[in-house]
């Protein structure tokens, strides 16, 4: 039996042979120009695990007549940088006098490793070729993002990894060609479909089904729907509770629920809740769109967010899903009105950026009789004293007393205010 795994053995050869990522491969695109013309400079592909960031750098390596040479950066360090260095500088070991580096998961590196190869990417030494799953713009230097070229990898479409299992079954130097294979498309087409978009993933269950199951008498393997969902178990998920991942989904959890979308809401809500995130961390955000987002369009949807974030703590999971699923849609569907959060920030901007006077003295505290002889508290108009527990009263500063920092909309319960106000006057 090979030792390599299906996945490793598998691996895209040239790009003819590659699969997927049409935008930066396809024909006339610029990464493979520069592939094909061997005229590469340093690049860096980010993109889920699984999407052919390393089959590229095969490729590569494959195809350019520099020295190839290729590190992981959980393994590796300045040393071996060090090392690598003076190798390329050795012109009986690399008369090229240039080498191609790629650092797998670059963003293991620590700053000073990063700044480690920034001469040598600088003056050309070296090309680096760095792979990550995580967002470049975020965990490498800025110095190496200016001196590359930054390509992002999606994950593949079903019908990109169907073709890569159907090429893995009929190839019979590395693949599982060798085996006599019968598995419907509908089966195959369901792998494919449980595997977000990672090919990896796809291609190790295949091989676990057919390593693990029986043949008959005719030397046929017969592969089920039922074995392959015990060979890659639940759908594969990509989610890190620390990474890009986190923020996207949280990302997108907030603003469906700002966009009125409870069908988005609960998608995101659920996804997160399968990948463990933290239900406390949800119950907040819930809180602050309700805030934030629906505001006094529907008062109520703070106090459904707030019992939610409350009955969270006190019950845990699995129950919690019901719980933070009804405040999620709650707050979807309520009519929104940013117009407090847009007046409380606008007037701590201008606070914090330009004079706003003096509390007027009749606004003024005056704990004891000796202070109202300065002033304080003298001309004020206690509301419940007029009709309909109104009066008509300068409470901003002087200096912003025609501001107008809260203008409601006419959504929902806000419109009664609007309405309300507008009577007031």
């Amino acid at each position: 039996m090979r030792n390599e795994p299906l996945a490793y053995r598998m691996s895209p050869r040239s790009l003819d042979e590659f699969v997927g990522q049409k935008h930066i491969v396809g024909e006339k695109k610029l990464l493979r120009r520069l592939i094909e013309a061997d005229n590469l400079h340093s690049l860096i592909f980010f993109g889920p695990p699984g999407t052919g960031k390393t089959a590229l750098a095969r490729i590569i390596a494959n195809i350019t007549k520099s020295m190839f040479v290729s590190l992981n950066a959980v393994t590796c360090g300045i040393a071996d940088i060090k090392q690598i260095v003076t190798d390329t500088k050795n012109q009986f070991i690399n008369p090229n006098g240039r080498t191609v580096l790629f650092l797998d998961e670059i963003h293991r590196f620590n700053k000073a490793q990063q700044d480690s190869l920034l001469p040598h990417v600088e003056n050309g030494t070296i090309v680096l070729i760095g792979a990550t799953t995580e967002n470049p713009y975020f965990e490498v230097n800025k110095a190496l993002i200016s001196r590359s070229t930054i390509f992002m990898l999606n994950p593949l479409t079903n019908e990109d990894i169907y073709s890569i299992l159907k090429n893995a079954l009929s190839d019979r130097e590395r693949g599982l060609g060798e085996y006599d294979v019968e598995i419907p498309d509908e089966t195959l087409m369901k792998l494919s479909s449980s595997c977000s978009g990672d090919a990896r993933i796809a291609l190790n269950a295949l091989e676990l089904a057919v390593q693990t199951t029986k043949c008959d008498k005719s030397g046929k393997i017969y592969i089920t729907n039922e074995v392959l969902k015990e060979c890659i178990q639940n759908n594969a998920i990509r989610f890190d509770k620390s990474g890009e991942e986190h923020y996207d989904n949280i990302s997108a959890f907030i603003k469906s629920m700002r966009g009125s979308s409870p069908d988005g809401a609960l998608f995101y809500l659920g996804k997160a809740l399968v990948a463990g995130e933290d239900i406390n961390f949800i119950a907040r955000r819930i809180v602050i769109c309700a805030a934030e987002d629906v505001g006094l369009a529907n008062p109520n949807a703070l106090v459904v967010a707030q019992s939610a974030a409350e009955a969270v703590r006190m019950i845990g999971m699995p129950e919690s899903a019901l719980i933070l699923a009804e405040a999620a849609a709650y707050v979807a569907v309520s009519e929104k009105s940013n117009s407090c959060s847009a007046a409380i920030f606008n007037i701590m901007e201008d606070v914090k950026n330009m004079d706003t006077g003096e509390i007027p003295m009749w606004l003024r505290n005056a704990p004891v009789d000796e202070m109202k002889e300065h002033g304080y508290s003298i001309g004020y108009k206690y509301a419940h004293n007029y009709e309909g527990n109104y009066v008509e009263q300068q409470y901003l500063p002087d200096i912003i007393k025609n501001r107008i920092y809260y203008k409601p909309t006419q959504n929902g319960d806000e419109g009664k205010l609007t309405e309300w106000m507008k009577k007031r006057k």
